[in-house]
């Protein structure tokens, strides 16, 4: 049975933390918008990535930083409760009840509509409910797809077929398995790796490559590694996982080297597009790829069709979904007024910093942050550039922050125009270092002007000096 059809200005597919944005931005500027969700409005981030994950590591990274400091480190007696740290952890996601972010969405002055949205042809959605009614939803100005990613199962013989933990899993666990195998040594391997050994697992993870956090500066991987296997990790490079199977109640990943043993598995080996099953061929497009985009996040010959966020697979990473968000929304609105939307560079109906200076931390022991382009990436765009590096532990405010503070500042700079092309921090408590980098790359800050951006003493940030002074020479 089919509903009468409605008819919104806005439809967006996908209610998580980038649809969100959207919609709230269209009704900001008028229009009228509704969100289209299957599963927990919030999305992701809110219950089984950012959040939850962030929650299961704060535990263990708060005891390390009291431990690092002589005098703090008498009075941490005792071992982390692991039932109140998942406890924690749980309440970050609201027992994965989403009645909050309704309340927000309704507030916001946006419809919400539970069921899965496919399109249906042209500025056409139908959205089928639990109990099978369809209803018809029809936009008049645009259609938002912001279904995100899913985890990716590569295709290992029996893999599928032992019940693995994908990252929903992994952060949503009541209990910390005896023996873990994390098959992937990219973000979330890395991670997860770290918290749920510390949190009493013992971990093995298998990675195929050579080194760890590969797509970063070498010099954070071999960091990551050198800590995971100081707390006990074991860490596997070269793993080629050839096949898994269950034996009781273990499960058996087969490698090259031989078999790995453990009660559950992990698979974090990347993301792949939710776009298999929402209609993209009715439009002429491909299920189950990612959909490209211009600098608007429209889709390159179906103008009222947009694609923002993951499923875009530009930058897989929740601040910039909001961010790609609020730019394809402030388009959608200024062509629903009948505006020319400008797609240079710095337009505010554009999303470029996922291009120039997309800033990410990994939140392991030591952590990691990172912006713009590696050394590698700079020397493959064939740009003119030297690479400086600084042992932040000889920093003051890294020796007053915890006793024997180790880390590293790498800064590749473009030796032409003198100006910042990437950063990226390893060290205990750097996230929050990342963002006076992204500032710099991103506003294109010469290096004789930076020179004038003094740094507090004594503090971390006393290495943006370091780094400049080691670049003067």
């Amino acid at each position: 049975m089919a509903d009468a059809e409605k008819t919104y200005d806005v439809i967006v597919l996908g209610a998580g933390s980038t649809g969100e944005n959207v919609a709230d931005i269209a009704v900001r500027g008028g229009l009228s918008a509704v969100l289209v969700e299957a599963e927990l409005v919030g999305g992701e981030c809110s219950y089984w990535a950012c959040m939850p994950s962030k929650a299961l590591l704060r535990g263990s990274e708060a005891l390390a930083a009291a431990r690092a400091v002589q005098g703090a480190a008498a009075a941490v007696t005792g071992e982390q409760d692991v039932a109140a740290t998942l406890a924690r952890r749980t309440s970050f996601t609201s027992d994965w009840n989403d009645s909050s972010q309704v309340e927000w969405v309704q507030g916001a002055g946006i419809d919400l509509v539970r069921g899965t949205g496919r399109l249906a042809g042209e500025k056409c959605v139908v959205v089928t409910s639990v109990d099978g009614t369809e209803q018809t939803l029809t936009a008049r100005q645009a259609v938002a797809v912001c279904t995100g990613s899913m985890a990716k199962m590569p295709p290992v013989e029996g893999l599928a077929d032992v019940r693995p933990w994908t990252s929903r899993e992994a952060t949503s666990a009541t209990t910390a398995p005896g023996r873990l195998v994390v098959i992937g040594g990219g973000y979330v391997g890395c991670e997860m790796a770290t918290a749920w050994q510390q949190l009493g697992s013992q971990v093995i993870l298998l990675q195929r490559g050579g080194g760890l956090l590969p797509g970063l500066e070498p010099a954070a991987g071999d960091a990551v590694l050198a800590s995971l296997r100081e707390m006990g990790v074991d860490v596997r490079l070269g793993a080629d996982v050839t096949g898994a199977r269950r034996d009781g109640d273990e499960v058996v990943v087969s490698t090259a080297d031989g078999e790995f043993r453990g009660d559950e598995v992990l698979v974090a080996t990347g993301r792949a597009a939710r776009t298999e099953d929402i209609g993209l061929d009715t439009v002429g497009l491909e299920p189950g790829a990612y959909l490209d985009v211009d600098e608007s996040l429209q889709v390159p010959g179906t103008p009222w069709l947009y694609a923002v966020g993951d499923v875009n697979g530009r930058k897989q990473l929740t601040h910039m979904g909001k961010y790609q968000a609020r730019q394809a929304g402030a388009a959608i609105v200024a062509r629903a007024r009948g505006a020319q939307v400008d797609l240079a560079d710095w337009s505010p109906f554009v999303a470029t910093a996922d291009r120039l200076a997309a800033p990410s931390v990994v939140f392991t022991e030591p952590q990691v942050g990172a912006v713009g382009r590696t050394a590698a990436q700079a020397a493959e765009a064939g740009l003119p550039h030297r690479v400086v590096q600084y042992d932040i532990g000889s920093v003051a405010g890294a020796a007053v922050f915890a006793d024997g503070y180790t880390g590293t500042a790498i800064a590749v700079v473009d030796t032409e125009r003198e100006v910042l092309l990437g950063v990226t921090f390893v060290g205990a408590g750097i996230a929050e270092l990342l963002h006076s980098a992204t500032i710099a790359i991103v506003g294109e800050v010469p290096i004789s002007r930076l020179w004038h951006a003094v740094p507090s003493y004594p503090t971390i940030s006393e290495v943006w000096l370091r780094l400049l002074e080691t670049y003067r020479g």
